[in-house]
């Protein structure tokens, strides 16, 4: 960890780890899309994402490991920035100078973090035990009414709502800033902060949509 010892080392870390998280945030709304669009699509999908050596036993770890390291970072970084505040204001104005979302990103990630747990309790670990534990038959029917399943609540579902727009706020900021820690000052500045500001828009709001539709399209 010598190597992140550096506060410059310790924000490019923390951007890259922001960044493959963005990543992985589109890969899996693009297949969540499909439950609304086409549930044969989303079952087939999710069949090979659920059995597919490569994504199981390499990419889901990093995956997992992604999202501890960035939390740890932001933490780490949050409680160096305080520290690092000597002069102490009479009087601070934090709305003229900064958005909430940029002043409360340990807040919205904390919550975003406690949403994650939701929905590893609610995915990943009965996944483990079908697949696992139980060792039940393959079957690449299953995936789309067990998700049909999860929002037929409506505590549930607002529960997921009420994280995706948390996310939309911590996107605004984090995004674009991912870039700036990491020197990323040209020509094409502007229209990348255009560009993650729609995605810190449209990405939330799409898996918004997709709660709502299947919770107000259940199949008794």
């Amino acid at each position: 960890m010598a190597i992140l010892s550096s506060s410059i080392a310790r924000k490019v870390a923390m951007a890259l780890s922001g960044l493959f998280l963005v990543f992985f945030l589109a890969q899996h709304f693009t297949i969540n899309i499909t439950s609304v669009i086409d549930p044969e699509t989303f079952n087939s999908w999710s069949h090979f994402m659920g059995h597919n050596i490569l994504v199981q036993f390499i990419l889901q770890p990093v995956l997992i490991f992604g999202v501890v390291f960035h939390f740890i970072m932001g933490i780490v970084l949050e409680i160096r920035n305080n520290n690092a505040r000597q002069i102490s204001y009479k009087s601070f104005k934090g709305n003229r100078n900064s958005t909430w979302a940029s002043r409360n990103m340990i807040i919205s990630g904390a919550v975003i973090l406690a949403f994650l747990g939701l929905h590893f309790y609610d995915f990943w670990f009965p996944e483990i035990v079908h697949k696992y534990i139980e060792s039940n038959p393959l079957d690449a029917t299953r995936y789309y009414p067990e998700l049909l399943h999860k929002f037929e609540s409506p505590v549930r579902t607002g529960l997921y709502c009420l994280a995706f727009v948390l996310l939309a706020l911590h996107l605004w900021h984090g995004f674009s800033s991912s870039f700036q820690s990491m020197g990323w000052n040209n020509k094409y500045s502007k229209g990348l902060r255009a560009f993650t500001q729609f995605y810190a828009i449209f990405i939330p709001l799409g898996f918004i949509f997709i709660a709502l539709y299947l919770h107000f399209n259940q199949i008794h």
